[in-house]
């Protein structure tokens, strides 16, 4: 009797621990969302490619994880592959339905949270010039230049594609970026912008973070970096002359002022005396 009793007390607590379990699920399921969602809107997020304008860099269904943080200490770079919003802006590349009922719309904002659906005004584009840059094509071998500097893009640029299939000349504005596709034959990007406000450049204030991995599929797993090019001493150092050109045209009005300022004050004092 007492071994059917010690059995039918086990069964009685594996009942309890079961219905606990069942009953904490719910909410062990709405505290990993809620993290998710956190990590997702400050940290990092996934995000789906539907589009070949980054191809062979990123291919159509690729995920790639974003830094949302790396903007906060330090600025975006030439070379950089960003996703930016282009709400109000630019036209979507890939034409997405709206959802027909609020429960397709509840599913279809959890799986673009999480990268298993794309977002229909998001873009991902790498960065070509900064603010103060010269972005030019073509030179006389048909190559990009960043303040007259050529840029060797054969290490992402899609096999077979010229550098741009059309000539342009811009001078990035403070505060906006010129971003350009990988695969510039598909890609809709600032070359297809120029007659929009911004001469089609971006805000830089619109970019979500920097696509730094893919995640998915395994067997393309890999880092993202900044290719070589990009860090060619030359440009460099023409982007940092702009700015202190105009430091130093602003130091000279000031020098002077002071000079005038400091020679009326001098002969205050000697009338004084």
């Amino acid at each position: 009797m007492d071994v059917v009793a010690e059995d039918v007390k086990q069964n009685a607590e594996d009942g309890k621990k079961k219905g606990s379990f069942w009953r904490e699920l719910p909410v062990l399921i709405v505290v990993a969302l809620a993290l998710a969602l956190l990590i997702k809107s400050f940290v990092v997020q996934a995000f789906y490619i539907p589009s070949g304008s980054m191809e062979n860099t990123l291919l159509i269904n690729d995920r790639v994880l974003v830094n949302k943080l790396v903007y906060r200490v330090r600025d975006i770079a030439r070379g950089d592959v960003v996703v930016f919003s282009g709400v109000d802006s630019w036209d979507p590349e890939v034409q997405i339905e709206e959802p027909s009922n609020p429960v397709v719309g509840a599913m279809r904002w959890i799986g673009t949270a999480f990268g298993m659906v794309p977002g229909e005004k998001d873009y991902i584009k790498r960065v070509i010039g900064v603010p103060g840059d010269k972005v030019k094509c073509c030179d006389a071998q048909g190559r990009v230049t960043v303040n007259g500097v050529p840029l060797d893009e054969k290490s992402y640029l899609y096999p077979g594609n010229a550098p741009s299939d059309r000539p342009f000349e811009v001078t990035v504005p403070p505060g906006r970026l010129w971003v350009m596709g990988d695969h510039r034959s598909l890609s809709w990007d600032s070359r297809l912008h120029t007659g929009d406000p911004g001469g089609g450049t971006i805000p830089a204030d619109k970019v979500i973070g920097r696509a730094f991995v893919i995640v998915w599929p395994f067997d393309r797993a890999k880092i993202l970096p900044i290719p070589d090019t990009f860090g060619q001493p030359g440009f460099q150092a023409a982007a940092g002359a702009a700015p202190f050109a105009a430091g130093f045209a602003g130091a000279v009005p000031l020098v002077a002022v002071g000079r005038r300022m400091g020679r009326r004050m001098g002969r205050r004092l000697r009338r004084r005396r």
